[in-house]
C-alpha cells in the first residue's frame, strides 16, 4: 500500500503542530509513531518534515503512507467476493453466509481475508487485513475493511464513538409486540463458554437495540435492527430475550427448518469516509435464503 494523503492547511489550523494537526484528523499516537519509521512520510509543500513542524496558513501536508508487506498467515485463496465499493482507503464487501471474517484452525482458507490476500496479490499489491465491523461466519452481509494504517485507527475510533450506523435485516417467528422499540438489556457470558452470550443483569455489558418490525408474512416477522452497542452476539441474544429468536440461529433457536444458518442480513453501513469525512452509506440486500422464508 502507497498512499498519499493531501491536506490544505487554513487559516484556523495555522500555528499548529504537524503532530497537532494530525491528531485533529483522527490520527492516533500509535499512527504518527509508525509514520515516523517510514522514509520521508511527512511533507509540507514537498519538503520532508519532523512531525513538530509548526503549519502555516497556505501549506500543503501531505502524509505519506508505505506498508510494504502482508499479513502473515494469510494464505491467499481465490474466492467469490462481491465488492460493493472501493478506493485508496477503504473497501466495503457484501459477505456470503458461510464465510468466516478471518482465518482459524477449521477454517484456515475459506475466510473473507483469504479472498481479499488474493485479490490484492493479482493486483501485486501488498495488503494487511484490518476489518472494522466483523461479522459471525453465518451472518451475511456488509462489513468495511480498512486498507492502511490511518483508516483503520478513524475508523475503529468511529466504531467506539458509535458514530459508524449499522443497520441490520432479520427473520423470526411470529408476530413481535410492539412492532417497534428499543431492548435495553445487558448481555454477559454463559457459564464457561468462550462462544454463547446471555442475558445478564447483575455482570453483564450493557447493549441497546432498536428494532422495527418491516413486514409480517407466512407467519415470520422482518425485522430492521440497529446497534447502539456492539456486543458479541447482540441481535442474536436480545431477540431471544423478547421470544423471538432468529430462525436457524443454531446457538439460541436450533430450528433449522426453513434455513441453516441463522436469519440475520448487515442490510446498511452509513458512516463519514475516514479520509475525506464524505458521507458514506451502502446497503445490500436481502439474501435469497432469507426471502425463501418470508415467501413460503
Amino acid at each position: 500500500m502507497d498512499r498519499k494523503i493531501t491536506y490544505h492547511i487554513d487559516a484556523a489550523s495555522a500555528g499548529l503542530r504537524i503532530e497537532q494537526y494530525l491528531r485533529r484528523r483522527g490520527y492516533s499516537y500509535q499512527n504518527l509513531t509508525q509514520l515516523k519509521k517510514m522514509p520521508e512520510s511527512i511533507l509540507v509543500n514537498s519538503v520532508w518534515s519532523y512531525m513538530r513542524t509548526t503549519l502555516k496558513n497556505g501549506d500543503i501536508l501531505t502524509v505519506h503512507i508505505q506498508e510494504n508487506e502482508s499479513s502473515p498467515h494469510i494464505p491467499p485463496v481465490k474466492l467469490p467476493l462481491d465488492i460493493i465499493y472501493e478506493d485508496e482507503d477503504i473497501i466495503v464487501v457484501n459477505k456470503p453466509a458461510g464465510m468466516p471474517i478471518h482465518p482459524s484452525l477449521n477454517n484456515y482458507r475459506n475466510s473473507l481475508a483469504n479472498a481479499l490476500m488474493y485479490y490484492y496479490q493479482e493486483q501485486g499489491e501488498p495488503f494487511i487485513f484490518r476489518c472494522t465491523n466483523r461479522l459471525d461466519r453465518d451472518t451475511s452481509g456488509l462489513t468495511v475493511i480498512a486498507k492502511h494504517l490511518v483508516s483503520s485507527s478513524i475508523l475503529s475510533s468511529m466504531g467506539v464513538r458509535h458514530e459508524i450506523i449499522r443497520e441490520y435485516l432479520a427473520v423470526v417467528r411470529g408476530s413481535i409486540k410492539p412492532s417497534e422499540g428499543t431492548i435495553d438489556a445487558p448481555i454477559g457470558r454463559t457459564g464457561s463458554s468462550l462462544i454463547e452470550r446471555r442475558i445478564d443483569f447483575e455482570h453483564g455489558e450493557r447493549a441497546i437495540t432498536h428494532y422495527r418490525v418491516i413486514e409480517e408474512k407466512n407467519g415470520h416477522s422482518l425485522v430492521s435492527l440497529i446497534l447502539e452497542t456492539g456486543r458479541t452476539h447482540q441481535i442474536r441474544v436480545h431477540m431471544k430475550y423478547i421470544g423471538h429468536p432468529l430462525v436457524g440461529d443454531y446457538l439460541y433457536n436450533p430450528d433449522m427448518k426453513f434455513i441453516d444458518r441463522q436469519a440475520l442480513h448487515s442490510h446498511r453501513l452509513s458512516f463519514l469516509h475516514p479520509v475525506t469525512a464524505k458521507q458514506m452509506e451502502f446497503t445490500a440486500p436481502l439474501p435469497a435464503d432469507m426471502q425463501r422464508i418470508l415467501n413460503g
